[in-house]
C-alpha cells in the first residue's frame, strides 16, 4: 500500500504552495483565536481532502490559484464542521487529542468554527467562480443535513441500510465528491471530466467511511485504539446493520435490546462484536467497499494514463487498506 507521501508525489510542488497559502489563511490578530487556529492546524491529520482537490485539478490541467483557494476553503470547511460536530456529539477527543471544546470550552469552539466558516466564504468569493460556489455551498448544506439525519436516527438499533447510506452520503461521500469536482472545475476541466471526478470522489468517500466502520470490529493491536467506539457513541454502522438482517429474528431482537441498554452490562459491547463477526457483517462491509473501489476506478477511465491518474487509484487503495 502506498503512503500518503507517495500518493502526493505528482503534486509535491503544488502541495508546498498549498501549505504556504493555508498557513497564511490561518493567521489572526486575536491572540485566543490564533491559539485555537494553531491548535487545529497542528492536528490536521493527513489532509486527504485538499490533496484530492490538487490531484483532480492536475489530472485535467495545470493547477491554478483558484485551485489553492478552493483546497484551503474545503479543508477549512471540513475542520469547522468537525469542531462543531464535537460540540454536538460531546466528543472529548479529535485525532487523539482533546477536542477544541474540551481544551477550551463550548463557546470558544463554536466561535472558532464560525470564524473558519467566515474565512471559507471569503475564499470562495475570491475564486469568483459560480460553479465552485454552488459546489461548496451545497456541501455545507449536506454536512448539516447529515448531522441532523444522524441525530434523528440516534442510537436506534432499527436503522436500516438505506438510512445508513443516506447519512454517510451526506456526511462523508459528498465532502470527497465536492473536493474532486471543485478541483476539476478550478482547473477548467471539461464537463465529462468533471462528472467523472465527481463520481470518483463520491465513491472514494463511501470507501473511506465504510473502512472507518470496519475498524470498530478490528483487533486492538491492528487499530491502536479501543474497538466498538462507534457503538459506544451511539452510532449503528453497516457491519451491525447487516448482521442484524442476517441473524434469526429472535437473536437479532435480543441484540437490539442489548444495544439499547449498553450501560447496563459492560460485557454487551464484546457480545455485540462477536455477533457481528459470527454473521459476517464485517465481511459484507468489505465486499461493499471493494465494489465501490471498482466503480471509482472505472470512473477514471475517461482519463489517459498518467502519474496523477495512478495517484488517484493508489488513493483508493490507501482508503481501503489503511490501518488508522
Amino acid at each position: 500500500m502506498a503512503t500518503v507521501q507517495e500518493i502526493r508525489q505528482p503534486v509535491e510542488a503544488e502541495w508546498k504552495l498549498f501549505e504556504r497559502f493555508q498557513h497564511d489563511c490561518l493567521q489572526s490578530d486575536n491572540p485566543l483565536q490564533q491559539e485555537v487556529l494553531h491548535y487545529i492546524a497542528q492536528r490536521n491529520g493527513k489532509q486527504l481532502r485538499p490533496l484530492l482537490v490538487l490531484l483532480a485539478a492536475k489530472l485535467c490541467n495545470p493547477v491554478t490559484d483558484k485551485t489553492y483557494r478552493t483546497a484551503v476553503a474545503l479543508e477549512m470547511l471540513h475542520n469547522a464542521s468537525l469542531v462543531h460536530d464535537d460540540v454536538v456529539d460531546s466528543s472529548d477527543l479529535r485525532r487523539g487529542a482533546p477536542a477544541v471544546h474540551v481544551r477550551w470550552n463550548n463557546k470558544v469552539a463554536v466561535l472558532a468554527g464560525d470564524y473558519m466558516l467566515a474565512k471559507v466564504i471569503g475564499l470562495v468569493a475570491e475564486v469568483r467562480n459560480t460553479q465552485i460556489l454552488d459546489i461548496i455551498s451545497s456541501l455545507g448544506r449536506s454536512l448539516s443535513s447529515g448531522e441532523l439525519a444522524q441525530l434523528h436516527v440516534g442510537s436506534s438499533m432499527w436503522i436500516d441500510e438505506a438510512q445508513y447510506n443516506r447519512v454517510i452520503d451526506l456526511k462523508t461521500a459528498r465532502l470527497f465528491q465536492a473536493c474532486a469536482e471543485a478541483g476539476a472545475e478550478s482547473a477548467g476541466c471539461t464537463q465529462r471530466q468533471r462528472t467523472a471526478l465527481r463520481e470518483y470522489g463520491r465513491l472514494l468517500g463511501l470507501c473511506f467511511q465504510i473502512k472507518d466502520d470496519i475498524f470498530d470490529y478490528s483487533d486492538l493491536e491492528e487499530l491502536g485504539k479501543p474497538t466498538m467506539s462507534d457503538l459506544r457513541d451511539g452510532k449503528v454502522t453497516l457491519p451491525l446493520i447487516i448482521a442484524l438482517q442476517r441473524a434469526p429474528e429472535a437473536e437479532a431482537e435480543a441484540v437490539r435490546r442489548m444495544g439499547e441498554h449498553l450501560d447496563d452490562d459492560p460485557r454487551s459491547l464484546e457480545q455485540i462484536k462477536s455477533f457481528v463477526l459470527r454473521f459476517h457483517g464485517d465481511e459484507y462491509a468489505v465486499q461493499q467497499m471493494l465494489a465501490y473501489k471498482k466503480q471509482a476506478t472505472e470512473a477514471l477511465a475517461v482519463f489517459r494514463d498518467s502519474p496523477v491518474r495512478e495517484a488517484l487509484i493508489r488513493l483508493l487503495d490507501y482508503a481501503i487498506n489503511r490501518v488508522q
